[in-house]
């Protein structure tokens, strides 16, 4: 143990002690957070299910930064390096298109069996895993409809595909012992404005009723539907919006994904994590940080992910939500976004679980919002950084900027090899 670290932590926690709040407590409860750690982040959201790698449905991955995995196990390698740079316990999330397969399968045959190897993976590494069908990058999916497409054919391709990823998902929670959350994202809409907004929201609805009417224990699996503003190539109509998956989820029962991305430049999830919890079950986030629009830049400590930590703190409400990640930023480090984007995440947890909350909550009730907002500002520039450097040398895992010289390490010794 570092005595300098020890001596930090010591004195912080005094300071902390004396408006009640136990660092101890507040550091056992953070190391049983999970994060889920989007695997698409290592290749450039690539895939290995289909030779043909051209990007659809609105994604666009710039850089070129060299290293990123080409085949299953590289991209292991890559997770396992990344997720021993991080303290805690967490997931890892994949799309369909990273089967672990020699054979030549389409994504509505997807089975199991594709994934055994991952789920093995996960078993050796003390993980859970999430999962997504992909209803991109594929030939169905070139106009830019899936499951509101007008064509009943290619409709049903997909609800088969979303319908097999339920029970992927089924088998990862049943062999892991964790719940899979099984998140639904899907591209459609117009490039400009439509005559007809209804009909494609209808097909919609009746799409996602024929894919879950297959019943799956939550202990295993749990469904989440995501929304999104607009896109590439859907900039006027998106089907899937944030209204019809909040109505979806709130009459089905569902989970909703709230993306930091996918909302008006001026709009911010935070805002909006309490409402839905007052009318759903289950909230799922996909933090990230746009930058103009959805353009997914690695998570940074800046106030809006200070807002999502705080706001699921202060309500109480992280045992309701499931938090993933979801960035693709191929100018940098592979690994080095993942161990970024991933500590910033866990640190602002840490940092608004060591705010007062409680005095917080006292005041704003007694209307004394000098107060309020005085102790707001002071707890700021209070210790969090030694009760984090402690939480990382308690975890075995690098302290401060140290991780960056086993990443530099990692990428001469391996990455730039491939």
């Amino acid at each position: 143990m570092d005595q300098t670290i020890l001596s930090s932590y010591a004195e912080a926690k005094k300071l902390y002690a004396k408006h009640g709040i136990q660092t101890d407590k507040v550091l056992e409860k953070l190391s049983r957070i999970k994060v889920s750690l989007h695997c698409w982040q290592g290749d450039d959201v690539q895939g290995f299910l289909r030779k043909d790698k051209a990007l659809s449905g609105g994604i666009a991955v710039t850089g070129n930064y060299p290293g990123r995995a080409e085949t299953p196990e590289q991209l292991r390698q890559d997770m396992e390096k990344a997720l021993s740079l991080i303290p805690g316990s967490h997931k890892v999330n994949l799309h369909a298109i990273y089967a672990d397969t020699e054979e030549d399968v389409d994504l509505d045959r997807l089975e199991p069996r594709h994934f055994s190897n991952w789920v093995d993976w996960a078993k050796e590494q003390g993980i859970g895993l999430d999962f997504n069908p992909t209803l991109f990058s594929h030939p169905k999916a070139e106009d830019g409809f899936t499951l509101s497409h007008p064509d009943e054919d290619i409709r049903q391709f997909w609800i088969r595909h979303c319908r097999s990823s339920r029970r992927i998902a089924e088998y990862f929670g049943k062999e892991l012992g964790q719940p899979c959350v099984t998140n639904h994202w899907i591209p459609d809409g117009y490039k400009d404005t439509p005559v007809d907004r209804l009909s494609p929201r209808i097909r919609l609805k009746e799409s996602l009723d024929e894919i879950f009417k297959d019943e799956i224990s939550e202990a295993y699996n749990i469904d989440a539907v995501e929304s999104k503003l607009f896109g590439i190539g859907s900039e006027s109509y998106v089907v899937g919006s944030h209204e019809f998956y909040l109505g979806y989820t709130v009459s089905r029962g569902k989970a909703v994904c709230l993306d930091a991305g996918h909302f008006h430049p001026t709009e911010v999830i935070s805002s909006k994590i309490s409402s839905v919890l007052m009318f759903t079950n289950r909230l799922l986030l996909h933090v990230s940080r746009p930058v103009r629009w959805d353009s997914d830049h690695v998570v940074t400590m800046d106030d809006e992910l200070m807002e999502i930590a705080r706001e699921l703190v202060r309500g109480n409400l992280l045992d309701r939500t499931h938090i993933g990640l979801d960035f693709f930023d191929g100018s940098i480090n592979h690994v080095a976004a993942w161990v970024i984007g991933t500590r910033n995440t866990i640190k602002a947890l840490l940092r608004a679980m060591l705010e007062p909350v409680d005095s917080l909550r006292k005041l704003e009730e007694k209307r004394d919002f000098t107060s309020r907002l005085a102790l707001v500002e002071e707890f700021k520039s209070y210790p969090f950084g030694a009760v984090w450097d402690y939480y990382c040398q308690i975890q075995g895992v690098p302290v401060r900027e140290q991780w960056l010289d086993e990443v530099k390490k990692y990428e001469q010794d391996i990455l730039l090899k491939r």
